[in-house]
């Protein structure tokens, strides 16, 4: 069914597939200010940098993108699960960098192994960059052995930059008095955003011609429907898109409209009241309103529902 449903809409791969693809990465908004701000710091060597966002908002795609991104200029380690006591943590970063430690290596020995290999690494001019996703679920003793991981430095700069991508929860965190010096040194915040009405609308176009069709699918109706239920969340959005897709596919239509759109939403639980209530409407008013133009329309029911 897949291979029909991408010869259907002249497709080369799906479009709104969860898994995070750089290809499909959208460089528009806050997710454009967070990748820019990770970048710079990094370049200027400042340490600790934080991104935050809600649940479906990007992270982990900013994650593939950064690492991809810094492939050739820095030495870059990832945790896409951080849930590591701080003896796992530091082994970790060791293997990661090629240290010359032994898994029965005391504590003391296998940080200054990590820090000989740093030193060398940054004789090299190799950046060392660890990106932590999900650093929410990191424990308090973990990011604490994070912090004094950040002490190995020369006196110009520091050997290891650290990039923490987590849910709100990670401020909470980081709120504790205990966790306070580590705080002080996370020069750079950022936070995801969920797309605009506009944004959303160019976040599917842009998926759409990197899947290899043109931007035109989706109708400008069913365009307003999806930005509307799906709050501007990247994660929905690609869901309530690909099942309006699957929908039309069935009805055998070659473009996605409102009415599609509708039992998409309808079909989700995760979407806004307000994107269900317009979806509603719209499904069981398309059959009376079928020839009045939708532009007409829209503002009307928007209207009765603010």
């Amino acid at each position: 069914m897949c291979a029909m449903y991408l010869d259907h809409f002249s497709l080369s791969e799906r479009p709104f597939s969860l898994t995070p693809d750089t290809q499909f990465f959208f460089n528009q908004q806050s997710h454009r200010d967070a990748l820019n701000t990770i970048l710079v710091s990094i370049k200027h060597s400042e340490g600790f940098i934080k991104i935050v966002g809600e649940v479906g908002t990007g992270k982990t795609l900013i994650c593939r993108k950064l690492l991809s991104m810094l492939r050739d200029s820095c030495y870059t380690c990832y945790i896409p699960n951080p849930y590591l006591s701080p003896d796992e943590l530091k082994a970790f970063l060791a293997s990661e960098i090629r240290a010359d430690a032994t898994p029965d290596m005391p504590n003391h020995q296998l940080l200054l192994a990590i820090y000989r290999r740093l030193l060398q690494l940054a004789r090299k001019g190799k950046q060392v960059v660890l990106v932590v996703d999900e650093a929410q679920a990191m424990p308090r003793e973990t990011i604490e052995s994070l912090r004094l991981l950040t002490n190995l430095e020369t006196e110009k700069r520091k050997l290891l930059q650290i990039v923490l991508l987590g849910q709100p929860e990670l401020d909470t965190l980081l709120d504790r008095p205990d966790l306070r010096q580590l705080k002080q040194r996370i020069v750079f915040s950022e936070y995801l955003r969920p797309y605009s009405t506009l944004g959303t609308r160019r976040y599917l176009k842009h998926r759409l011609v990197a899947a290899g069709n043109n931007a035109s699918l989706f109708s400008p109706s069913a365009e307003w429907l999806l930005a509307k239920s799906s709050g501007g969340v990247p994660r929905l959005i690609n869901i309530v898109a690909h099942k309006a897709l699957l929908v039309a596919y069935g009805k055998g239509d070659h473009q996605v409209r409102s009415v599609h759109m509708a039992q998409a939403i309808a079909d989700t639980s995760e979407t806004t009241g307000l994107g269900k209530l317009l979806a509603l409407r719209w499904h069981l008013l398309w059959p009376v309103i079928g020839g009045v133009s939708a532009a007409l329309v829209i503002p009307i029911w928007f209207g009765s529902v603010l």
